[in-house]
């Protein structure tokens, strides 16, 4: 639920080119993802509750706190969902310019909604089992490019592009970064519907940091050394293009190209599919706790699945539909930049206040984690937010 892969990252390079692109991807790791991960994996551990980051800080903070932060993470999360169907529409538009036009794309993002609503409503398994086979699908392409890139060294130099959409800059590449490197917290809202958290959280957490890290530095590294431009990146889906110039054409077919953009729509469907899982279960929890109606507390009697939530929550997802990926983004960080410092002030107090808990390892590093928060409050302030038309990310 962190990462589905290299699709949606065209927007560092094109923002802050190959050099400092490519040193954003390395260092967002250890000074953002790493003290996540290890806060996440402690607290997962000791509190496997279900509700995960809320419940953590409603115990550690108080109730006052923990409608904070879940009220945070929930309108973070309407913004962050409507990123997915939006990019799944920008690969749909590299097959098809016909979803460009009109309220296709509209129509388009909503069937992800849809869909991923139902399968969610079919339960947890369900979504475990095509979330998985849908990542090993959408690596693949990469993997390709991976590969054949090197094999063209220098020999793209040359390649010309017309002027892609104006992009956010570096400080938008840092962004886009950040959100690709975004969303430790959201598989602790179903800690209990996991075997052996104690076990499984911390373990799974570091190998995902090392793996996510690789999945979007080596193709970038890859297409480097073919020569492909920087430039290349600054149009929507623009990864479609660069394995267009990599493959090459098969009879004049752009066989890979194709693959990318089949992967760039399953990795948009499968993030969301398994991320409605997780998002779900918060106002769940607060229906339970009497912040939220009742109703939304409902679950089916078959799956177990939060039925009422899952609805509520579609709904607001795809009334977001057609915001633009620059300006969901960067709504999605700076409320869920607020929602981490308190998960981190909530770490130091559990430790103060019930240093008896069960937990299955330290966080050492705690300090960078409020020093990236202010970074992220630094480049809240810099960054030049995008106009209000914008006609070309409408969909």
């Amino acid at each position: 639920m962190v990462s589905g892969g290299t699709y949606g990252t065209e927007e560092i390079i094109h923002g802050a080119g190959y050099g400092q692109g490519i040193l954003i991807l390395l260092l967002l790791p250890v000074l953002w993802c790493l003290p996540t991960a290890f806060m996440i994996g402690e607290l997962s551990s000791a509190l496997p509750q279900e509700g995960g980051y809320y419940a953590w800080v409603r115990r550690g903070l108080g109730n006052f706190w923990g409608f904070q932060e879940a009220w945070l993470s929930l309108a973070a999360s309407i913004f962050d969902m409507a990123i997915y169907p939006t990019l799944f529409v920008f690969y749909l538009r590299q097959m098809s310019p016909w979803f460009g036009l009109g309220n296709h794309g509209i129509y388009a993002g909503l069937f992800v909604v849809v869909t991923c609503a139902l399968l969610n409503l079919a339960g947890i398994r369900v979504v475990g089992i095509t979330s998985l086979w849908l990542f090993f699908l959408l690596s693949a392409p990469f993997a390709l490019i991976v590969v054949m890139a090197p094999l063209k060294i220098g020999a793209l130099a040359q390649v010309h592009n017309a002027p892609g959409a104006t992009g956010l800059g570096l400080l938008g590449g840092v962004l886009v970064a950040m959100w690709n490197y975004m969303g430790w917290d959201n598989a602790s809202t179903i800690a209990q519907e996991v075997e052996r958290p104690q076990r499984t959280y911390p373990k799974a957490m570091i190998a995902a940091v090392v793996l996510v890290a690789l999945t979007y530095v080596l193709p970038f590294v890859a297409v480097y050394l073919a020569g492909i431009p920087a430039s290349t990146f600054g149009s929507d889906g623009a990864w479609a293009g660069v394995a267009g110039l990599v493959g090459g054409k098969f009879k004049g077919f752009e066989w890979l190209r194709f693959l990318i953009v089949l992967g760039g729509m399953t990795s948009a469907f499968g993030m969301f599919n398994a991320l409605v899982l997780s998002y779900s279960r918060l106002p769940l929890a607060m229906a339970r706790d009497g912040m939220l109606p009742k109703s939304l507390g409902k679950t089916s009697a078959r799956s177990q699945a939060p039925w009422v939530a899952i609805i509520f929550c579609a709904t607001c997802w795809a009334l977001c539909l057609g915001l633009g990926f620059k300006r969901l983004v960067t709504l999605d960080i700076m409320l869920y930049g607020i929602s981490l410092m308190l998960e981190f002030v909530t770490l130091v107090a559990l430790r103060i206040r019930e240093p008896e808990l069960k937990r299955a390892f330290g966080t050492l590093i705690i300090v960078t984690g409020f020093a990236v928060y202010g970074a992220t409050g630094k480049l809240r302030k810099r960054l030049p937010q995008p106009a209000l038309t914008e006609n070309a990310e409408a969909t």
